[in-house]
């Protein structure tokens, strides 16, 4: 007769399966650690990106402000001196969910954060300036955001009045910002 070789009774069977299917309660507490000091990490920087988010949405308005400011430019060699020369609206009639108002003056568009803008920019002006070439009225205008500079043989037009912390401008209307610099 052959006999079959006799399985340990399963109380005394290694218990390496078990263990491997499974994190420990030391391994989560880790991995958990490691999340949280992550989240921390990146939160700082969340708020300020809504901010922007608001800003770059917001801006889009400025669009029916552009189009008659560089028509006048490309037809006159003039820029309007304010919504009514550019035939617009009144300022406070041009808004949104973000903006209280659309001014032009002297070819810049101010635009005034309100409404349901973030408390951190609310009542804060950004300004786009119209980049030309002074004797080629037929180059296209280059809007300018903020503090930024214009392109190479431009010159912007109009005056800067942005008053938004430079932390929460778009990386596009910070201009001459140093690398590493708080604003």
């Amino acid at each position: 007769m052959l006999s079959t070789p006799s399985r340990p009774p399963a109380d005394r069977r290694p218990k390496r399966a078990a263990q491997a299917a499974g994190f420990s309660l030391l391994e989560l507490m880790i991995v958990v650690a490691i999340v949280v000091i992550l989240a921390l990490i990146a939160l700082p920087g969340v708020p300020d990106k809504f901010v922007r988010d608001q800003i770059v949405d917001a801006v889009k308005l400025t669009e029916i402000a552009k189009v008659p400011v560089a028509l006048s430019w490309a037809v006159s060699s003039k820029l309007p001196v304010n919504n009514a020369d550019a035939g617009l609206p009144a300022a406070d009639k041009i808004v949104n969910n973000y903006i209280s108002s659309v001014a032009v003056e002297s070819g810049a568009i101010q635009v005034t954060f309100g409404n349901h803008a973030n408390a951190n920019i609310r009542g804060k002006m950004l300004t786009l300036r119209p980049g030309v070439v002074e004797d080629a009225t037929i180059v296209p205008v280059a809007w300018v955001c903020g503090n930024a500079e214009p392109p190479a043989k431009m010159t912007a037009k109009g005056l800067n009045k942005t008053s938004i912390p430079l932390k929460y401008l778009p990386v596009n209307c910070r201009g001459g910002e140093k690398p590493g610099s708080v604003g």
